[in-house]
């Protein structure tokens, strides 16, 4: 059993084969011009001699005495031939002045009719051109015989020069076409080898297929995974994007090429994408996840730099889509709040039976059923505070876990007297939750462990206020810690930073990006700003009707 080993063509052998294609195209192209010169040069030449030897024979006084004459051709046929040994022409041929051969030196056109090439001929002018003579296509040149009386046509001369054939026209210029087809060959071979080996170094030795094979298994692999894949030059100009990073960053389709800031990249974007950041230079954002909200998208991009030989060829960032976090933080809202609910009252409850324990033990029964009761007293009073102010049960649920957590980290949660909220729809009251959520748990986080900024002798606190409309509702949560740096009032929200982050210099999260995403999602804002007592968040969203006025409404 045989088989056959195709070997690959080499990038040498490729670019050889195509100079001498090209070559071998060149030279008939100088073949088929070199032809149309000849032609032409041979029409201007031969032409012009042709029309002199016409004419000559024309004006001689032999030709004029013998056409009058009966039977010319015994004295013309002569003539005829010496001319055409002498000048080496073709044909040359008499007519009378009807047109009819009366001599030639081909016999077989004698007593035929002369071909003219047009009514100049009659009219007493020369003409001169192609025209078929015996079957054979001659360069002629005709010109009348003419009388001693004015305007007496005797007869016509025409001197005929047959056109050499392409191929004889072709073996003459064979010799110079030779001679280039030899240098464009040794030229061609010596360039391509050159070039072959200038491609080589630059393509680290890889053959054609080997670079197809390379460029083929890039794009499957850019465009088969699901994270969005970002390349930049040294001079922040985009080098590679794939369909998923284009999609989530929102940049046009023939963005490659240009620089971030044609873009109308800037910011916290532009910041992550070339490597910089204000509190560290260049190179401070890399090697580790950042948080980035871009046109309501919240992402999460790692950077990392590319050098070789240590030059610096670029950067490559991967982003990945959380904004779907939103979504199960809404969806998850209403469960997170119950077993927050739930494991918080059962570690109170733990503390305080340890503590009616104790009191058992040593006989204080006075106390316990004072301790009881005021427990009942501080219970029904942050459950009314909470119930009866807030109608919408997951918001209130909400609040009530939140009180218990932040009891645990020693902070009170206080609600506003001034907080009024009817019950929402579903989806209102689920965003409503996860924006609450998010202000408190980062007041929460801010108020732990810090001083009140204020003069306050109510210790760590945080306070909620919610206020709602016809169509918003408004969420205002105060807290006692160290406040908001005012050159961070904004990058707090497109960071994503959270305030316990921000103050220990810990990762950055979400929370206060998913805050403002949902807020302008339901077409409203988050702000901060700073107080006496310390900082001030406040979220305004647009929500449908309540749910008791949808009913009232159905009903």
């Amino acid at each position: 059993m045989t088989s056959r080993h195709h070997r690959r063509q080499t990038l040498a052998g490729a670019l050889l084969l195509w100079q001498l294609a090209i070559v071998v195209i060149v030279l008939a192209a100088v073949a088929a011009v070199s032809l149309a010169q000849s032609q032409a040069t041979f029409d201007r030449v031969e032409g012009r001699r042709v029309t002199a030897l016409a004419e000559e024979m024309a004006s001689n006084p032999l030709v004029r005495t013998q056409l009058v004459r009966p039977a010319p051709a015994e004295m013309l046929a002569p003539q005829l031939q010496s001319t055409l040994t002498r000048s080496g022409v073709t044909s040359a041929t008499v007519s009378d002045g009807s047109g009819k051969i009366v001599a030639s030196t081909n016999p077989t056109l004698v007593g035929t009719r002369m071909p003219t090439g047009g009514p100049r001929i009659a009219e007493g002018r020369g003409w001169s051109g192609e025209l078929p003579v015996g079957g054979v296509t001659e360069l002629v040149a005709q010109a009348p015989v003419l009388g001693a009386a004015a305007g007496d046509h005797l007869g016509t001369v025409m001197i005929g020069r047959a056109s050499p054939s392409v191929w004889q026209r072709l073996v003459g210029a064979s010799s110079y076409l030779l001679v280039y087809l030899g240098v464009a060959s040794v030229l061609g071979v010596a360039g391509s080898w050159l070039l072959a080996r200038r491609i080589k170094r630059q393509t680290f030795g890889m053959e054609p297929r080997e670079i197809a094979g390379l460029a083929e298994h890039r794009e499957a692999m850019l465009f088969g995974i699901a994270e969005g894949v970002v390349a930049l030059d040294p001079h922040q100009r985009l080098t590679l994007v794939n369909a998923v990073g284009r999609r989530l960053l929102d940049l046009p389709e023939h963005c490659v090429g240009m620089s971030l800031t044609g873009l109308g990249i800037e910011g916290r974007l532009y910041d992550v994408l070339a490597g910089t950041a204000p509190e560290g230079g260049p190179g401070a954002l890399a090697r580790r996840d950042e948080v980035v909200v871009r046109r309501g998208r919240v992402l999460v991009m790692n950077r990392m730099d590319v050098t070789k030989d240590g030059r610096r060829l670029g950067s490559v960032t991967t982003l990945r889509d959380r904004t779907e976090l939103a979504q199960l933080e809404r969806e998850l809202g209403s469960f997170r709040s119950t077993t927050e609910l739930l494991r918080a009252q059962a570690h109170e409850f733990s503390n305080q039976l340890h503590t009616i324990s104790g009191l058992i033990q040593i006989g204080e029964h006075e106390e316990v059923v004072q301790y009881v009761r005021a427990l009942r007293k501080h219970r029904e009073s942050l459950d009314l505070g909470i119930t009866s102010r807030i109608r919408d049960r997951a918001v209130a649920a909400l609040l009530m876990a939140k009180s218990a957590l932040a009891a645990e980290r020693k902070v009170r949660l206080l609600i506003s007297e001034r907080t009024a909220l009817d019950r929402l729809e579903p989806t209102d009251s689920a965003d409503v939750a996860t924006v609450l959520g998010n202000l408190v748990d980062n007041a929460v986080d801010a108020a732990t462990g810090a001083p009140p900024a204020g003069e306050d002798d109510r210790g760590a606190w945080v306070e909620v206020e919610l206020r709602q409309d016809a169509s918003s509702v408004e969420i205002v949560v105060r807290d006692s810690g160290p406040g908001v740096a005012p050159e961070l009032a904004q990058e707090v929200f497109s960071h994503g930073f959270t305030t316990k982050a921000a103050a220990q210099g810990g990762d950055r999260g979400i929370g206060l990006a998913l805050t403002r995403l949902v807020c302008k999602r339901r077409g409203g804002e988050v702000s901060v700003a700073n107080t006496r007592e310390g900082a001030m968040f406040t979220a305004r969203m647009s929500v449908g009707r309540p749910a008791d006025r949808a009913t009232e409404t159905v009903r």
